[in-house]
């Protein structure tokens, strides 16, 4: 099975490097006009089927190698060191991305399945898609070479004595959300390659129009949301197995995914004043180049090593490989932008800073700010290494102190820009759309300030009431915008108020699936703040000790160890008591593991958690004082609201990528002065928005 999938590769090679030179010789035919023996054509068809077998072949060695691990074969140095035959089924499969090598394949099998939708697609506009299609295989080609010539995932064991089991997967990596949060991180990172490529092929073509942004918004907001969904995940598998009391560390690898969903946001707001206005397409075509950057960026770290990281991998010599390419992708993106530059003029000029377009500016600006400051801190270690000799790493205070007060700015960004009109906003609609979000802000306000909250006296505190008072305001914000709209179709077609509300979004489902993510993002916002007001205790407890966090009381049942054939493990087990009252039907675990084959710890948390906190216990082994386990209890506020905000933007996103409903057109007589078209049918549209 080793040599068939290197066999596979090989192949998946050969055919991306076919529908890359013959894709990009036809393209050129065609464009200079001059007469061939061959039919450009016919060529640029041949490319475009090469580059659906790509899909196949790669997709061959992905089977080859979840088969292997499945199978236990032990001759290939990636299954020694990422399986054993105790690993259960799941995780087994999640062998495939848990390597450097394995994770590479995934990248060039999520390339080649996002390929081969776009090339069976191609009737939507021939010669776009076959510029798409041409940078796609050059990407692909890149990762095929990588994986043929430099990562080896089918090589053979050391030594060629193939052993009796492997070294099991990673302990951190066992756990049931990494078999689904490294897909989704990548089916983010890879499917920006979509638009780069179309953005970039338009760009050569000098593409009339704002056509290949209508053909790739889908493209952008699914790839978007599977970026978003990976962040997430990545966070609570952070919250949930690291077991340090958080979701967010400011780790590098975390950073990495980050980076390229800030400017994915950014793209996708400033792409409406293209859309709208025919304004920023320089802007935008560099932003989407960044964008894609940045996910090579985000690979190279997380792959190379280059960076200290409980998400990366070892270090590596793939590294030069990924910077060589990052420098071909940016020297063909700043030729290509000097040579059609002209092509990119803008058609229209901002006319007022009060405007739904200078509010789309701010936003764009202050995302790429965050985004720099990230860069900045994720990369400052390996550049003073290399300009200095010694590593120096930036601290997470760094990122508080200035991705907090972004952050509380995009927030109020987020409820401006919609109460906003396009070209300029007139005072009276100003007071109009503000009156109810400005009341709001101040009522909340008051309200955590008569709740003991004491903004002046701590910074965080500061930050999470201003996160509260503009959560209200922008959710009072959106609420009047559905409330508003809905209220007119009510009047137009007696539906009571919800029933106006869907009609209403399923009118704009772009726009009020916007709505909707923006809602979403509030309620992750009023989550984030939180963290601010988190409390934590610790303690050695045996049977029947007692801890107290909060209104919460602690009563340790008993200590126990337990053993199976994949791991060790010892446990306690806790009643929770509030208000002297038993509150849970079961007790809380905290657990610690040993893993047998490779003796690697883990920990296991427990967590009570609420709308209003989380009780988060971890098991942190024996305390060495007095031989009982040390159980360490953290209260935090408001974590659930996280990921049901997540949720709610995923909602919000697939509502947006819904077609939006016609307007009915209904027959109606119209009565005409005589001598006209008098007793004929007008066809009258109604309600539109």
């Amino acid at each position: 099975m080793a040599s068939f999938g290197s066999f596979a590769l090989l192949i998946g090679l050969m055919l991306a490097a076919y529908n890359l030179v013959v894709g990009a010789t036809a393209l050129r035919l065609i464009a200079v006009g001059r007469p061939t023996a061959f039919s450009p054509e016919r060529m640029a068809e041949t490319a475009r089927r090469a580059g659906i077998a790509v899909f196949v072949a790669v997709t061959a060695a992905a089977f080859a190698l979840v088969w292997s691990v499945f199978h236990n074969d032990f001759s290939i140095e990636y299954i020694v060191e990422h399986s054993n035959r105790a690993l259960p089924n799941p995780y087994k499969f999640a062998a495939l991305w848990s390597g450097q090598e394995g994770s590479l394949i995934l990248w060039a099998w999520l390339l080649g399945a996002y390929g081969f939708v776009l090339r069976l697609r191609h009737k939507t506009d021939v010669k776009l898609h076959a510029y798409a299609g041409t940078i796609l295989a050059g990407v692909q080609v890149f990762f095929l070479l990588l994986l043929t010539f430099a990562t080896h995932p089918f090589a053979g064991v050391r030594g060629g004595i193939a052993p009796d089991d492997g070294n099991g997967l990673n302990p951190l990596l066992q756990y049931p959300e990494m078999v689904i949060h490294p897909p989704m991180l990548y089916l983010g990172y890879v499917g920006f390659t979509i638009p780069f490529a179309f953005a970039l092929g338009a760009l050569m073509m000098r593409y009339p129009g704002e056509k290949w942004i209508h053909i790739t918004r889908r493209w952008t907001m699914m790839t978007w949301m599977f970026l978003t969904i990976g962040i997430f995940l990545g966070m609570h598998w952070a919250y949930a197995v690291l077991g340090w009391g958080g979701y967010w560390g400011w780790d590098p690898v975390e950073n990495a995914s980050l980076m390229p969903w800030l400017t994915g946001t950014a793209f996708l707001h400033s792409v409406m004043m293209q859309e709208k206005r025919g304004m920023m397409k320089s802007w935008n075509v560099w932003l989407i180049f960044a964008t894609f950057m940045l996910s090579i960026l985000g690979t190279l770290l997380t792959r190379a090593g280059l960076v200290s990281s409980v998400h990366a991998f070892a270090q590596s010599s793939i590294g030069g490989w990924f910077v060589t390419f990052l420098v071909i992708v940016m020297a063909v993106c700043l030729f290509t932008y000097i040579l059609q530059r002209d092509h990119l003029k803008t058609e229209h000029q901002l006319e007022s800073l009060v405007s739904r377009e200078s509010s789309f500016l701010f936003n764009n600006l202050v995302l790429l700010a965050a985004c720099f400051t990230i860069l900045w801190g994720t990369l400052f270690p390996v550049l003073s290494e290399y300009f200095e000799g010694v590593k120096k790493t930036v601290s997470g205070e760094y990122y508080k102190h200035v991705a907090i007060p972004i952050g509380v700015f995009l927030l109020l960004l987020t409820g401006v820009g919609p109460l906003l009109a396009w070209r300029a906003s007139s005072f009276r609609s100003l007071r109009r759309n503000f009156i109810l979000p400005g009341i709001a802000f101040v009522l909340t306000a008051a309200a955590c300030i008569a709740a003991g909250l004491k903004p002046w006296a701590d910074e965080p505190v500061f930050y999470s009431l201003m996160t509260f008072s503009l959560a209200a305001a922008v959710a009072t914000a959106i609420t009047s915008e559905f409330l508003r709209g809905a209220g007119v179709l009510h009047r137009q077609t007696g539906k009571n108020l919800l029933a106006s509300m869907v009609l209403l979004v399923r009118r704009n489902t772009r726009r009020y699936g916007g709505y909707i993510v923006h809602l979403g993002l509030v309620i992750i916002f009023i989550g984030f703040a939180g963290y601010a007001f988190n409390r934590t205790s610790e303690m050695p407890m045996g049977p029947g000790d007692k801890m107290q966090i909060g209104p919460y009381t602690l009563v340790n049942l008993g200590n126990t160890q337990e053993s199976n054939a994949n791991y060790d493990s010892e446990f306690s087990q806790l009643d929770v008591y509030e208000n002297g009252k038993k509150i849970l039907d079961q007790p809380m675990s905290p657990e610690k593991r040993v893993y047998l084959v490779n003796g690697q710890p883990q920990t296991m948390v427990a967590n009570h958690s609420t709308m209003r906190w989380d009780l988060y216990l971890v098991y942190e082994g024996t305390d060495q004082a007095t031989g009982l386990p040390m159980i360490k209890a953290f209260l935090n506020p408001l974590v659930m609201w996280i990921w049901v905000g997540l949720s709610v933007v995923v909602f919000g996103t697939l509502v947006a990528l819904v077609p939006s409903l016609s307007p009915a057109r209904v027959a109606v007589k119209v009565a005409v002065p005589a001598g006209a078209m008098s007793g004929r049918t007008a066809v009258v549209t109604g309600g539109a928005d």
